[in-house]
């Protein structure tokens, strides 16, 4: 069995080297780390792989109607992550966090104002379904925020890697509790797109206690950490000053 994984950067509505990468290299599974801004159905953009694919949301995923409906209304839709652990043909058991933390909802360690989506419309004001289209955009856009409630709910389980849009720390615009959510889960991997950079981790790895892996621009990295296809750039951005863990 080949146990390759692809964890595929921000695609950005480019998919042909994400394919051509899978036909070439047989993996086991292709995991999206979020901003794909599917063009059209995702279910017919991925067709080739599309039993091996697993993803997650991205920000710019619900920058527009027609790219959110292009995911979330697709046949790939059942293949989000978002707050579940799937276990692959090998056994390895994976898990996403997808979208990024907005002030409006919750910027740990800040205490969260909503403690999920649900309670974040109820919120809203009274009588909105009266003026839909009012609302239509911030509805739209939380489907890529992180609540409280899918973190607290992931925190509670195990994993062996865990995949991000966001970064952690010691990225400097990575975010402490999702180092804190990797150790809940006891994690050996965190995986993360979201900034278009590959910032050197390793020395890092021991105080952590897992790696972790940035994934450029349409960049894809294996499962051992190997660059399969660059990001676009890397050369420009994989020298990332990196916080002290």
């Amino acid at each position: 069995m080949n146990t390759e994984i692809l964890f595929c950067g921000d695609a950005h509505g480019e998919f042909a080297h994400i394919l051509a990468a899978a036909e070439r290299l047989m993996p086991m599974t292709v995991v999206l780390l979020g901003d794909m801004e599917f063009p059209r159905p995702a279910h017919l953009e991925l067709a080739p792989i599309r039993e091996i694919t697993y993803f997650v949301i991205g920000n710019h995923d619900t920058d527009t109607a027609e790219s959110w409906a292009n995911l979330s209304e697709s046949d790939l839709s059942d293949r989000c992550i978002d707050g579940r652990v799937v276990t692959l043909p090998d056994g390895t058991r994976v898990t996403g966090l997808g979208g990024v933390f907005r002030a409006k909802v919750w910027a740990p360690p800040s205490e969260p104002v909503h403690e999920s989506y649900d309670a974040w419309e109820r919120s809203l004001a009274r009588g909105w379904q009266k003026r839909e289209t009012q609302f239509a955009v911030q509805r739209r856009t939380h489907r890529s925020t992180i609540f409280p409630n899918a973190y607290e709910r992931l925190a509670s389980e195990h994993a062996d890697i865990l995949v991000l849009h966001e970064a952690p720390e010691p990225h400097p615009h990575g975010w402490s509790a999702l180092n804190e959510l990797a150790r809940a889960m006891d994690v050996r991997q965190v995986i993360h797109g979201h900034h278009h950079d590959r910032p050197d981790y390793e020395p890092y790895w021991r105080e952590l206690g897992y790696e972790v892996h940035g994934v450029g621009l349409r960049g894809i990295t294996g499962r051992d950490g190997a660059v399969i296809r660059p990001g676009e750039l890397d050369d420009a951005r994989a020298r990332v000053r990196l916080l002290q863990p």
